[in-house]
């Protein structure tokens, strides 16, 4: 149990027994190493388990399945998409299934308390008692500040986000949201209109949305002077709206924006309008909350602000499909006028699972290694940007970080092919990111909180090495 426990506390993904790419193990026997005029090929940290042989379809049967049965909106990063092979080679992810892995894939006691629970109830509709759904309410409530404490279970970001556009509509009698531009808050019919990126937009109704000015530290106007910012806010307000709103939403570090956290001083100042003109206050924490960030265990408190309406998804519960709402009493009242009702949300063994996801960031101070490991892979990271031109800005804190790639630094043009080129050749070294922002430009870092400073240095040093290649 204590190697098994070892295993899923790290952020290696391996499949097979003992096998490593041989292109990859033959040039990687040394660690990695730098001189004034080169850089070495890094060697990935070791691993002390090898899991039970993969005995599934191969990659291109697979691939094929895939497009023969699924969607063909689905897309992939990478020239060849996949996870594994079959031949058990290891990669690193620093991408955490986009900010959702939080404590480590395939945790031993997230792992226990889903079979445990599944064991005893597999699904039981709310309309019944159950312990686990409470009991893990009443944890998450005591995590948020002020009267946030009444909980709404849902299954998704976009169905939480949904959720809580509905509900500030229905307090506040108004229908006008206000989003920030570059914002992504989901797909749906509203969550879809809040999204601010033409790439994740469809031509269907989208009523009742304003977006704001981006507080956008790197290309934004007024750089990092959050309430100048802000004053959009208010001029939509008095010339887009009837002088009243019914909410405002946004991330504190806006994630499939490409990691760009709202200039400081933001949010305090657009809470600020939001509410003198009746509005509720959103925020989004689908990426940024879950102690990501380091410094906090949700991204707003960076900004010093108590949102009236908290949504959360993804490391809520490190891959399980549960997602939440968490709001005042007060606020909470208006789901009471009609009925409203959930028959997934809060079920027994997403919502064991997730509690269990709760107990092992609290257990294992995830958070505290958020800080300390993300300061240090930021650090280094920075220190590519003095190397490279071509990197135009490191930004983000704890373990959600982006380094925007341009051609030119002045006038910084995006450097979309060599992103792409970039990744897939980490890929090739063992190294899983991800990307984002509008142009496509940004790598998203976003690992499991169980990162160690040894995973971020091969991570970095991937890096290096590919960029010394262009």
């Amino acid at each position: 149990m204590m190697m098994l426990q070892r295993l899923m506390k790290r952020a290696v993904l391996e499949k097979n027994v003992g096998y490593k790419c041989r292109s990859f193990s033959q040039l990687a026997q040394t660690q990695s190493t730098y001189s004034e005029n080169d850089v070495v090929l890094p060697k990935m940290p070791p691993f002390d388990y090898s899991p039970p042989p993969y005995t599934g379809p191969s990659a291109a049967e697979i691939l094929q399945k895939r497009k023969d049965f699924l969607s063909p909106s689905m897309f992939t990063f990478y020239k060849n998409p996949y996870l594994f092979d079959e031949q058990g080679r290891r990669y690193l992810d620093g991408f955490g299934g986009i900010a959702t892995v939080c404590c480590g894939h395939c945790h031993p006691d997230v792992v226990e308390a889903i079979i445990n629970q599944t064991k005893r109830l597999q699904h039981s509709t709310i309309l019944y008692l159950h312990h686990a759904i409470a009991e893990f309410a009443e944890a998450l409530a005591k995590k948020l500040p002020g009267d946030l404490n009444v909980v709404f279970f849902t299954n998704s970001g976009t169905e939480a986000n949904e959720l809580a556009m509905m509900m500030a509509r229905l307090y506040t009698g108004c229908h006008d949201i206000i989003s920030l531009r570059n914002a992504y808050h989901g797909n749906a019919a509203g969550t879809m209109g809040v999204t601010a990126q033409s790439n994740w937009k469809f031509n269907v109704i989208q009523s009742g949305v304003h977006h704001a000015l981006n507080p956008d530290q790197y290309r934004g106007d007024f750089g990092s002077d959050g309430e100048k910012y802000a004053k959009d806010v208010q001029n939509l307000i008095d010339f887009g709206t009837c002088g009243r709103v019914g909410g405002f939403i946004a991330e504190a570090i806006q994630g499939v924006g490409g990691i760009l956290e709202l200039a400081p001083g933001y949010l305090p100042a657009a809470y600020s309008s939001v509410r003198k003109a009746g509005g509720l206050c959103i925020a989004d924490e689908v990426q940024s909350g879950f102690a990501r960030t380091g410094s906090h265990f949700w991204g707003f408190e960076n900004q010093g602000v108590v949102p009236d309406i908290v949504t959360m998804a993804k490391g809520i519960g490190n891959g399980i499909p549960i997602g939440a709402v968490v709001t005042t009493p007060e606020i909470a009242q208006v789901l009471t006028r009609s009925s409203y009702f959930n028959t997934f949300g809060g079920n027994p063994v997403c919502t064991a699972g997730a509690h269990a996801v709760l107990k092992v960031l609290e257990k294992e101070k995830l958070q505290e290694n958020a800080f300390v490991v993300g300061s240090y892979l930021k650090q280094r990271l920075t220190s590519l940007q003095d190397k490279y031109e071509i990197i135009g800005d490191v930004r983000g804190r704890g373990l959600m970080l982006g380094v925007e790639l341009v051609t030119d630094r002045q006038l910084k043009t995006p450097a979309k092919a060599e992103t792409v080129h970039v990744m897939d050749q980490m890929k090739e070294l063992g190294v899983l990111i991800g990307k984002g922002g509008f142009y496509g430009n940004v790598f998203r870092i976003t690992p499991p909180l169980c990162f160690t400073k040894e995973d971020a240095d091969f991570l970095v040093d991937a890096m290096d090495y590919t960029m010394s290649k262009i």
